[in-house]
């Protein structure tokens, strides 16, 4: 799955790496960033970071928190 950011100069790439199955950590989160130098967040061209399935999980259901808080606040009176 991609997901493009920051007015698309962020892509977020999330996979499980099939190769890595031996490893505990083999989901992939993958960072790219097609900007200029000076507006980089990270150093390298492509960062990735490896999650075990677990922290998947956390992840997810930390974003499905954040979205529930966003969509009761929104909600009108």
């Amino acid at each position: 799955m991609s997901i493009s950011l920051l007015d698309n100069s962020l892509k977020v790439d999330i996979y499980y790496e099939e190769s890595d199955r031996d490893f505990e950590d083999d989901i992939c989160i993958s960072f790219s960033e097609d900007c200029p130098p000076e507006e980089k967040i990270f150093r390298a061209d492509e960062t990735n970071i490896y999650i075990t399935p677990n922290q998947a999980c956390l992840l997810l259901l930390a974003l499905q928190r954040v979205m529930e808080n966003y969509r009761a606040s929104c909600q009108e009176p």
